[in-house]
């Protein structure tokens, strides 16, 4: 006869939930930044906002004062500064470099990593350059990725992350940082990366959506947990330092076989867009908002989350400043 462990006492149920602990500094929060002083809330993602630069040390301030640890940052630009190049993506005026600098001199301690991709500079929206029949060119695509991330890097980022999903990036973006003497620089791969249906709200954030096609040729097909797998084997190979599940929580099953196939790599897990509002909507109506909350980021370590990135990070260190630093269930 099998016995299962019995769990009726509440210091018993605590032990069991002490497998899966959140600390802050497992917590990443990313960032949309724009130029200026103003913050600009975003309506479809209840709670967060764009961040105008000039604003940032004031926004992070409590934050890090609460014990906040790591940003993903994410840059913003009217749609009369973009164009088929993405020129805007690393320029001297971009968003993203003058809040590196801002950051790294004002909290030093932050690490700071840059989302990479032209989607958000791009005038057709895509992922990387397009020809005149709308297919990736690859090749050009991967030599402009490489070249953000090493601006990126010179500006002071800790992590470069590209999001594109493009053939190759990973290896480009190695040697590019290398040539340029800057081998602390950590690449977080998104390297199992779904076209999933999760996105919207972060479309309308960042003003990103493709304006022809979609982006299913260089995204995950979303029942391909193989295929996920496939990619981030790919990206140890050509020197990820960090991988990345996204969506996280549609995506656990994935979450937990990247985790086993490579546990000696840190796994960030992205909890998207449309995955917070699906839990704010519920947690909200639940009367249990917090309880829900912590669920939906502990879920996440569970399945074998190092890193995680996730909107709710604000409202999570609270939650931590009155728990000793510490989240479970």
């Amino acid at each position: 006869m099998n016995h299962f462990p019995k769990v009726a006492h509440p210091t018993l149920r605590s032990w069991w939930n002490s497998q899966c602990r959140v600390t802050c500094k497992d917590l990443m929060l990313p960032i949309f930044v724009i130029p200026g002083g103003e913050c600009q809330p975003i309506e479809s993602m209840k709670g967060v906002q764009r961040i105008g630069v000039e604003l940032l040390v004031s926004f992070l301030t409590p934050l890090v004062e609460l014990g906040l640890s790591s940003v993903l940052l994410f840059g913003v630009v009217e749609e009369r500064e973009k164009d088929e190049q993405a020129s805007a993506a690393d320029s001297e005026n971009s968003p993203v470099i003058a809040a590196v600098r801002l950051i790294k001199e004002s909290f030093p301690e932050v690490l700071v990593a840059c989302d990479v991709c032209m989607c958000d500079y791009s005038s057709n929206g895509h992922c990387g350059y397009t020809d005149h029949n709308g297919q990736i060119q690859l090749e050009a695509s991967v030599v402009k990725i490489a070249d953000m991330s090493v601006n990126y890097a010179k500006a002071g980022a800790d992590v470069v992350a590209p999001s594109d999903m493009m053939d190759n990036r990973i290896a480009a973006i190695k040697s590019a940082l290398r040539q340029e003497g800057l081998t602390s620089t950590a690449v977080m791969s998104y390297s199992t990366k779904y076209a999933s249906s999760m996105y919207g709200p972060f479309r309308d954030a960042c003003q990103s959506a493709p304006k022809f096609g979609d982006r299913k040729c260089y995204q995950l097909p979303p029942g391909g947990a193989g295929l996920g797998c496939l990619t981030a084997d790919r990206d140890v190979e050509e020197g990820a330092d960090i991988l990345m599940v996204k969506p996280g929580q549609f995506y656990l099953d994935v979450v937990r076989r990247v985790k086993d196939t490579h546990p000696n790599y840190l796994l960030a897990v992205y909890q998207v867009s449309g995955e917070y509002v699906m839990v704010r909507n519920y947690a909200e109506s639940s009367g249990k908002y917090e309880q829900v909350v912590i669920e939906s980021v502990c879920s996440l370590k569970r399945a074998g989350a190092d890193i995680i990135i996730s909107y709710f990070t604000p409202e999570l260190l609270e939650m931590m400043s009155r728990e000793n630093g510490v989240l479970s269930l």
